[in-house]
């Protein structure tokens, strides 16, 4: 095809690709058989017979077969947790507030609740702003000489 151009109505799908659409028709001379090769009797041998994907032949359909248990608040507190032992390994510093959280990669989101939890040791003082501590997490700071400021949740 050097230097021909090639037009939309000269495209034809390559020889043997393309098969034409079967013709069903009913009786002995369509060459299809009595029922035109959709059985015998039932739903899908109907003519216009459609059913939606998720139709499960009138069977009671899997969404309503499951038990729907319990409840789902859409108002839950989900904290960003960070354990004392890391605070201590992964950060400088005598304030580590959310920035330095997030710097240090022990948080995702400065703007998320946070919480510190008890789990490590801690060695320097330091004054940390989360929204939560944990009752053990409290007394190793302040048993460090450090404090805990809370910040407000949003």
């Amino acid at each position: 095809m050097s230097g021909e151009q090639v037009k939309l109505g000269d495209l034809r799908p390559p020889a043997g690709s393309h098969r034409e659409r079967k013709r069903l028709g009913k009786g002995e001379g369509s060459g299809n058989g009595t029922f035109a090769g959709k059985g015998c009797k039932g739903q899908k041998s109907r003519s216009g017979h459609k059913t939606r994907p998720w139709f499960e032949g009138g069977q009671m359909p899997l969404m309503r077969r499951i038990p729907s248990r319990g409840f789902t608040s859409r108002n839950k507190a989900v904290y960003q947790v960070v354990n004392i032992g890391d605070i201590e390994s992964r950060t400088s510093g005598e304030r580590v507030d959310p920035l330095a959280l997030r710097e240090a990669g022990l948080i995702r989101s400065v703007d998320g609740l946070i919480k510190i939890l008890g789990n490590g040791e801690l060695t320097r003082k330091i004054v940390l702003v989360a929204n939560s501590f944990s009752q053990s997490a409290r007394e190793k700071i302040e048993a460090v000489g450090g404090s805990t400021e809370e910040r407000a949740r949003v």
